[in-house]
């Protein structure tokens, strides 16, 4: 909660729900959970999928007939609601499914994945004897794009040198703790992700929240999976596999992709993923048959949020959040503009000190904008503008061909328990292992406008010549929005207290209550 005494609060703690399937079903199925003391059923932190099922029902078993005390039996759905409410008002704890990251790990015949990173997209083994560490790396995806299209040939050779420099990492890093670096030398992970993903979309005009988003998310995290998984094998060639490939999903011809019918089989359904493919997969699972593998995970999407910014570009996998921004450093404040969407405008004939204007006021978001063109307000969505639906399944589409995971903040305006409920399901659903930050609007930054047209220094968007003049008219005007944010202040003064209306506490019906 965010509340209670600040001294005794851990701010820099943070947590996630790590999710078994099980519990998952009987949230959709509407059934009971049995909660345990953690030291009455110490082999459950170490169990997955079948055999996790297995060892609790008899659990729940043993409970039912008071063999196991304290125990509770709950529904699981009210489980699930506290979950999501507590998620909503702290952003924290973070969903995450337990048994996809496990089922799906190449590394499962090595030991078990216990938990993520502080990002959630890596996905290794931990024990007592080994702390997993994993080296980072990101393909700017803005730069290998030619002709409307990936350009495979760029894109290939990138990852071969950044697979290269990655595994080099490891064997010349610093290691101050010793079980971080016997883990790392005895499977030797690296993560290499993407950046520009929303940059990429700019420049094949193709709006976030659409299907072709969707698509191209699909083909070129494809793509980057595959060249990274050959540049792999094609070190293990020269220099050796890793220590732990014996007994992995690569010895045994399973690549990443392979593993979701593993998972649909362990859930006993409830998996929906597109498993189409553009690539000749068969020709790599031969390749690693021959030579192995030199890293045990080769690919995981981190946030970038900093490296992004010295590059220009936007941060990792995530919408644009706003058209306009100011960011800071040492040096102070700069403001940050999407300069493709100047170009647009430009190009319209739109840029103008009205448009700046507007863009302030409505925070780089387009949509209140009435003579800005329906295309390129969906070109330019930010990212409480996109529904998180489409974040999902542009991720689902992702994952499907990583071996690790990736960082998926979750955006939502006008949060509901409906839509927590609707789009965490979905997460599950389309085979999503982890997700990070819930990102909600509060409802005071929702509307920047009291003007019921919700328009702030509106200029025509008729063809009739005069647009350019009645802009300057506009912006030379003194006062204007002054004038109007007085009269919006009388007209809110004016209104008695008795006019405000207050939800009851007993009524089930409100959003905050469900």
């Amino acid at each position: 909660k965010n509340t209670g005494d600040d001294r005794r609060r851990t701010h820099d703690m943070n947590t996630a729900n790590w999710i078994p399937d099980l519990f998952m079903r009987r949230v959709m199925e509407k059934g009971t959970w049995t909660l345990f003391s953690p030291s009455d059923v110490p082999d459950l932190h170490d169990l997955f999928g079948t055999a996790f099922e297995k060892a609790y029902v008899a659990y729940e078993q043993k409970a039912a007939r008071g063999e196991i005390k304290p125990s509770k039996t709950v529904q699981a759905t009210d489980m699930w609601r506290k979950m999501l409410t507590m998620l909503f008002e702290t952003g924290h704890p973070w969903i995450t499914f337990k048994d996809a990251c496990n089922v799906r790990s190449p590394q499962q015949h090595a030991g078990v994945v216990h938990s993520s990173n502080l990002c959630t997209e890596i996905t290794l083994n931990t024990s007592d004897t080994e702390t997993a560490v994993c080296n980072l790396g990101s393909v700017n995806l803005l730069q290998h794009l030619k002709d409307g299209q990936v350009d495979h040939e760029k894109l290939k050779k990138t990852i071969t040198v950044a697979m290269r420099m990655l595994d080099n990492v490891i064997d010349i890093n610093y290691y101050a703790v010793t079980k971080a670096r016997d883990s790392n030398m005895r499977h030797r992970p690296v993560g290499l992700g993407l950046m520009a993903f929303q940059d990429s979309l700019y420049e094949l005009r193709i709006p976030y929240a659409s299907q072709a988003a969707v698509e191209f998310a699909d083909k070129s995290m494809e793509a980057i999976c595959y060249y990274a998984y050959w540049a792999s094998t094609e070190l293990a060639r020269e220099r050796g596999q890793y220590t732990s490939y014996k007994g992995s999903l690569w010895d045994r011809g399973i690549l990443p992709f392979d593993t979701l019918d593993m998972l649909s089989e362990a859930r006993g359904g409830y998996v929906d993923v597109d498993r189409s493919s553009t690539l000749d997969w068969d020709a790599l699972r031969k390749k690693i048959a021959q030579d192995g593998m030199r890293n045990s995970n080769c690919v995981a999407i981190a946030p970038t949020a900093t490296i992004s910014n010295i590059i220009g570009v936007d941060a990792s996998i995530e919408p644009s959040f706003g058209n306009l921004s100011v960011k800071s450093n040492l040096s102070g404040e700069f403001t940050v503009i999407n300069g493709g969407l100047v170009r647009d405008l430009k190009r319209l004939g739109l840029w103008d000190d009205v448009m700046i204007m507007d863009l302030k006021h409505f925070k780089g978001s387009l949509h209140p904008i009435d003579r800005v063109p329906a295309d390129i307000k969906a070109l330019y969505s930010t990212a409480f503008e996109v529904e998180a639906q489409w974040l999902v399944e542009a991720a689902s589409r992702r994952q499907k061909w990583i071996d690790q995971a990736q960082s998926l903040n979750i955006y939502m305006a006008g949060a509901s328990g409906k839509k927590l409920d609707d789009t965490y399901k979905l997460a599950w659903i389309r085979g999503l292992k982890t997700t990070y930050y819930l990102r909600t609007q509060s409802a005071t930054h929702v509307e920047m406008s009291t003007v019921n047209t919700r328009q702030l220094n509106s200029v025509s968007s008729g063809n009739d010549g005069a647009s350019q003049q009645g802009s300057a008219a506009a912006a030379s005007k003194p006062g204007a929005q002054d004038t109007a944010a007085t009269a919006a202040s009388a007209q809110a003064a004016s209104r008695p207290a008795t006019d405000v209306q207050f939800t009851a506490i007993d009524d089930v019906s409100c959003e905050a209550c469900q």
